[in-house]
């Protein structure tokens, strides 16, 4: 089978349709154009989104599993019925009874692991970027063998068992008569070859394991939980097989003054009772530094300040989230007996209350009265 979709999404044979579902969803943040726009990685995007169409349709899956590929041959899932290129008659005696044709050795060079790293970040990193240099363990190709897994100045030897062939070959008898199989090679695991002299610096693996600095920039609009690919990073494969990918996994450290909510920050303003009656103005801590903020008269508690472009920028756009403030009015707890008498004469004054400080039956402030003249106008 041309396509191995299981092994796209990195699932088992026998997955469930939620597990199928939860590692294409994995995948698909990891390699969508909008986070990691290079054209291998869009091509990656194409064959999850392709190998998850299949594997998640009952009707697909189950036609796959028994060896027709919906996407062979550009014929859709029907193409070629039983006889045609859609649906190989050896594909289905491959599914019964193993591999029925010779597929030859497979190659000792295989694609590499991707690997994960955690980076954790100061909200001005993920506000504005950065660039890191990253220090990753990893496997490297060995420089003694150069990838072969052979002891220099040798090379693997052809196998005596399978004659390079990679397979061996038996005769079974079946409800339909003497069948033929095949399957991989137990000496040479496959390869078709052996290697009688192994390298002493990777034991014939053609990777060894070192530390190794990658310097990365971390795009302005990142926020917690995020992933960056970077193709081609990752763990070199065995026998000097091409590498995998790293992602790169966003932590964003907690600020001690703004609150992230997607590109926009909220921080809290406390402010004296004053000076939300009279007006003021406040110095508040911004990305781009302190900035003065003018509380009007009669501002309330809860009541938000927004500073336009003042947020995190937008990942992959231009332009910036916002900054709101959150303003606190202090109602002050303990007053002397001067403070205490001088809000008294102002509630007097408003008509607000009476003595000795509880609101009458049915009376209201001025400012409420006045409302209601307003209202009938």
């Amino acid at each position: 089978m041309a396509n191995d979709y299981y092994a796209t999404l990195g699932v088992r044979r026998d997955a469930s349709p939620d597990e199928v579902k939860k590692a294409y969803r994995r995948l698909a943040r990891e390699l969508h154009p909008d986070v990691n726009p290079d054209p291998e990685t869009q091509d990656r995007f194409k064959e999850i989104t392709q190998a998850y169409e299949v594997l998640s349709d009952p009707k697909k899956r189950e036609m796959y599993d028994l060896g027709a590929d919906p996407f062979a041959s550009g014929g859709g899932a029907g193409a070629g019925g039983f006889g045609g290129a859609g649906f190989p008659f050896s594909d289905i005696m491959d599914a019964f009874f193993g591999t029925g044709t010779a597929r030859g050795p497979r190659s000792r060079a295989r694609r590499g692991r991707n690997a994960t790293l955690r980076v954790e970040l100061d909200l001005h990193e993920t506000a504005f970027g950065t660039t890191r240099e990253l220090s990753i363990d990893t496997a490297v190709v060995c420089t003694n063998c150069e990838g072969s897994g052979c002891s220099p100045g040798t090379h693997p030897e052809t196998c005596d068992t399978c004659h390079g062939r990679g397979e061996v070959q038996q005769v079974q008898r079946s409800f339909l008569g003497q069948v033929m199989t095949s399957r991989p090679c137990p000496a040479c695991g496959g390869f078709g070859s052996v290697i009688r002299n192994p390298c002493t610096e990777c034991s014939g693996d053609g990777r060894v394991r070192t530390r190794r600095t990658v310097k990365v920039k971390i795009p302005a609009g990142v926020e917690n939980g995020i992933h960056i690919q970077l193709a081609g990073e990752g763990e070199v494969g065995p026998g000097g097989g091409p590498p995998g990918d790293l992602f790169l996994e966003i932590v964003e450290r907690p600020h001690p003054i703004f609150e992230r909510e997607g590109d926009d920050l909220h921080c809290t303003v406390e402010i004296p009772m004053t000076a939300a009656a009279l007006g003021s103005s406040v110095t508040v801590e911004t990305l781009d530094g302190t900035e003065t903020v003018d509380i009007k008269p009669g501002t309330q508690s809860g009541q938000v300040i927004t500073l336009y472009n003042r947020g995190v920028r937008h990942l992959n756009e231009s332009g910036r989230g916002d900054l709101l403030i959150h303003v606190n009015v202090e109602t002050p707890t303990k007053l002397d007996e001067e403070q205490e008498e001088l809000l008294r004469r102002l509630a007097a004054l408003r008509g607000e209350e009476r003595p000795p400080g509880r609101f009458a039956p049915g009376q209201r402030g001025v400012f409420s009265r006045l409302k209601d003249v307003f209202n009938q106008h």
